[in-house]
């Protein structure tokens, strides 16, 4: 795109309560990218040279731990900020965010995040509460893997997933991007082994229906009762 325009940002949560003005002011300032799918938006401990916004596709964020494993730490949907390194005060990267789907993003220099917090509040305050949200989520993943069984860290999974990005369909509601079961065993901290062994159970139960990199929710209710380790009745 040789010029992008406002309406790309407007309304989207990053940018609530910022005047027209100061959305042309900007979005003059970024260029749009392209990223195909399996490709890296940017990879752990690189610089961060700029900061993203997600426009279309889907993007997994991936940590790589000091003995080489890697996890999958959370999905980044349409109209999410990524790559906001410089809001929790580091020159790289923490993570790595590869695409999971053809992707669309807006890019800007790293060097304007703190000159668009200080003109512009709201930017500023609406991408600290996207850190804020984030830290909860990964409190809360921390006490899930701690404390639930690991069917139940998968059923919690694929209805974060459903809740996240699910598009209703004739079966029921499709995680609406492509993920494998090694993805979702990354998830959850447990193995492919034990995510197929799962997912075929659940299948055969009439919970979910999964494919290659499909995964569609039948009875989301029935896998919340998991969730919750009550005993459910058909």
């Amino acid at each position: 795109m040789s010029r992008l325009d406002r309406s790309l940002i407007a309304g989207l949560s990053a940018f609530e309560g910022i005047a027209p003005t100061e959305l042309d002011s900007m979005i003059g300032q970024a260029r749009s990218l392209r990223i195909p799918k399996d490709q890296p938006v940017f990879e752990q401990e690189q610089e961060a040279q700029s900061f993203f916004l997600l426009l279309d596709g889907h993007v997994r964020v991936i940590k790589t731990t000091p003995d080489g494993q890697e996890v999958t730490v959370r999905y980044i949907s349409p109209g999410e900020l990524l790559g906001i390194a410089h809001a929790i005060g580091r020159t790289t990267y923490p993570a790595s965010a590869i695409a999971a789907a053809d992707c669309v993003v807006l890019a800007w220099p790293g060097h304007l995040w703190p000159r668009f917090a200080e003109a512009f509040p709201n930017f500023g305050a609406n991408t600290y509460k996207t850190v804020g949200t984030r830290l909860q989520d990964a409190h809360t993943r921390v006490i899930e893997m701690s404390t639930e069984q690991v069917d139940q860290r998968v059923a919690h999974a694929l209805l974060k997933l459903v809740k996240q990005t699910g598009r209703k369909t004739d079966e029921g509601i499709m995680i609406d991007f492509p993920i494998s079961r090694q993805d979702i065993a990354e998830m959850t901290g447990t193995t492919l082994h034990t995510v197929s062994r799962l997912l075929s159970s659940w299948e055969e139960k009439g919970l979910v229906k999964s494919g290659r990199e499909k995964v569609t929710v039948v009875e989301p209710h029935r896998l919340l009762v998991l969730v919750e380790g009550r005993t459910g009745k058909n």
